[in-house]
């Protein structure tokens, strides 16, 4: 069962902008919750993108995206994932997932229960 629904992929060029999207699919909000982006690329593990975390809405990203991408929660429903100056290697399919850990360390998010179908992102050079 889909818990959250993505949504804003696309195809862009290199240095494009995308905001993926991210609200609940079945009913719950993400009030105390943490929160977080992971993205897999073609042959490639799934890895941590960026979190936030429900105290004190603190976030926290992977080494590679620092500094172009940046993660909010306007409300308790919707999480944003604002991805700027978009690279080649940003291509992935990008999945929010709700209720896991969150720490500074992409390799520590771990215990997501509520997953979504995930939503792909392209970028060309």
């Amino acid at each position: 069962q889909v818990a959250v629904q993505e949504s804003g992929g696309g195809s862009v060029q290199a240095g494009a902008s995308l905001r993926l999207a991210c609200t609940s699919a079945d009913g719950f909000n993400f009030k105390n919750l943490n929160m977080a982006w992971f993205r897999q690329a073609p042959g490639k593990e799934r890895e941590g993108v960026s979190c936030i975390k429900w105290i004190g809405e603190r976030t926290y990203y992977v080494d590679s995206v620092k500094g172009r991408f940046s993660l909010s929660r306007p409300n308790a429903d919707t999480l944003y994932l604002q991805m700027n100056n978009l690279k080649p290697e940003d291509t992935a399919v990008y999945y929010c997932a709700a209720g896991g850990f969150c720490s500074e360390s992409p390799n520590d998010y771990n215990g997501y229960p509520k997953w979504g179908q995930g939503t792909q992102v392209t970028v060309s050079s």
